[in-house]
């Protein structure tokens, strides 16, 4: 068996399956370490990345034995929607676990687009391997959210073939919690979503338009009030009308969300730019392309705001407020400030990670 002094496996283990299980095995194996980088770190919960990287962790620790966990180091990385600027961060992470000149494997497969990445460090040894077994976590998560209404034994008992027996128990044991029924309300509604266009001809894309509006180093954000993203932090912003162009769409978003009202004259003063984002997985609902408008406003008291529409409330955020509040963002939201403010300032003296 090739022999390395680090073998890195990288996924978000949403959750943590046999299929994982069988990759890890082989990477302890392989090394005297094994690196496990946790994906999708930082972010609010969703359907789709429903654990924080602590309960992911906590999953794989729990399905080893003790010498083995004494092999394992672990590395969250966040999604920066952005390929170079991840490659960068996980190898800065792995870098600092690793004496230099150690040989580095990188343990795989693959199976899909998703598995695109192991081709991104070619520095690293390639350990490429089999499919290990028949399971994807996708359709694991789907049938957790359990949205035909099966009793919970029923569920619990659909999912044991494929995950270790500590998974079960704590999948088990999170049903009960708030966050759960939080979680599975969210699939449904995106499940709902979906299925109000499966019958297209072809499959569409969505325009959408969102204002980052600044004043007195303080960002406007507003709370969304309905699924999917309930209760997390937005820019303002929504769906393109037919009627509307992109920047009056944007203009009457940030009123009916906000109350915010400027002038014609206001607004080309205060406007700094258009960023568009158009990362292919920055959204469940489906491929939306958004265009977000970057004002600047004058003064050292930011305008009187209040949530409307489908906003539960609007808020003035401090920007020295935002890294801590990172998980509390809503789809890739967190990443729009961080682009803007690197392409047009005016953001926090400290750039967010």
């Amino acid at each position: 068996m090739l022999r390395v002094h680090t073998a890195v496996l990288i996924g978000r283990f949403q959750p943590f399956h046999h299929g994982h299980r069988a990759l890890l095995e082989h990477a302890l194996q392989s090394a005297r370490q094994v690196i496990v980088v946790l994906g999708s770190a930082h972010q609010a919960r969703s359907p789709k990345n429903p654990f924080f990287w602590q309960e992911r962790e906590q999953l794989i620790r729990a399905s080893l034995r003790a010498e083995q966990q004494a092999q394992l180091h672990f590395v969250p990385v966040r999604d920066y929607y952005d390929l170079p600027r991840w490659v960068q961060a996980v190898q800065q992470g792995v870098d600092a676990l690793v004496p230099r000149g150690a040989r580095i494997g990188l343990v795989g497969h693959d199976k899909d687009a998703s598995s695109r990445y192991l081709r991104h460090f070619p520095d690293w040894q390639a350990i490429v391997l089999p499919r290990q077994g028949d399971i994807d976590a996708t359709p694991l998560r789907a049938r957790y959210w359990n949205l035909a209404d099966q009793p919970k034994d029923q569920v619990l008992a659909d999912l044991a073939p494929s995950v270790p027996p500590t998974t079960l128990q704590w999948l088990h044991r999170w049903m009960d919690t708030p966050a759960y029924a939080a979680m599975r309300a969210e699939a449904q509604a995106l499940h709902a979503y979906r299925q109000s266009w499966a019958q297209a001809p072809f499959t569409p894309m969505f325009v959408t338009v969102d204002v980052l509006a600044l004043c007195a180093g303080q960002v406007l954000l507003i709370q969304r009030g309905h699924h999917p993203g309930k209760d997390l932090l937005a820019l303002p912003g929504g769906f393109l009308e037919p009627s509307d162009t992109l920047e009056q769409s944007a203009q009457r978003e940030l009123q009916e969300e906000t109350g915010l009202v400027l002038s014609p004259d206001a607004w080309r003063t205060a406007l700094q730019g258009v960023e568009v984002f158009d990362h292919p997985s920055r959204s469940q609902r489906g491929r939306t392309i958004t265009h977000v408008y970057v004002l600047q406003l004058p003064g050292q008291t930011p305008p009187p705001v209040a949530g409307g529409d489908d906003a539960a409330a609007a808020h003035w955020v401090p920007l020295a407020d935002l890294a801590a509040r990172e998980s509390e963002f809503f789809e890739d939201h967190f990443h729009v400030l961080r682009r803007c403010f690197a392409r047009f300032g005016g953001g926090p003296d400290v750039a967010l990670a």
